[in-house]
């Protein structure tokens, strides 16, 4: 699968509807095309400490970001037609679904991959962990900024042109 969109998101709590950045990265013929990342206002609108310690994400980042129907509007015409690749996908397509409920929008059944579980069956204990970061090292990328949205769906996009060549 050379065409897809990698995707990663950050909540503010820990509901999966707060969806406070998100970041994507389009590939089309196994070369990256676009990238695109975001602030969201989440849903529901606060932080949890948890949270924040690891993206750094406060309120103040998001007072005047644009709610996840806007940004998603954004969004949408650059997958028309992509599968989805997300690192542990039950989280990212978790927080997409229940954010699409939370606005009543109607979701659009998106297709998704774990670049995760392709790590387990390729590396299986190889590795100390499946992680991320982990996995983007074996797969000769350098993931300076983990929990950044941008930054962890490039990872992702690399791990699974990586692991599919």
């Amino acid at each position: 699968m050379k065409d897809f969109a990698a995707i990663d998101f950050e909540t503010a709590n820990g509901k999966r509807s707060s969806v406070c950045s998100v970041g994507i990265v389009i590939v089309r013929d196994g070369k990256v095309v676009e990238k695109f990342y975001s602030l969201i206002r989440p849903y529901p609108n606060y932080y949890s400490p948890f949270t924040t310690a690891i993206h750094g994400l406060t309120r103040t980042d998001t007072y005047d970001a644009n709610p996840f129907p806007e940004v998603w509007a954004m969004i949408a015409p650059r997958l028309e037609g992509l599968p989805l690749v997300a690192h542990n996908s039950p989280f990212d397509e978790g927080c997409l679904r229940a954010v699409f409920e939370a606005y009543k929008m109607p979701y659009p059944g998106y297709r998704f991959y774990c670049s995760c579980r392709m790590s387990r069956r390729t590396f299986g204990r190889e590795l100390p962990n499946h992680k991320l970061h982990t996995v983007a090292a074996r797969c000769g990328f350098d993931l300076e900024n983990h929990h950044h949205a941008l930054a962890d769906a490039e990872a992702c996009a690399h791990i699974w042109l990586t692991l599919t060549e």
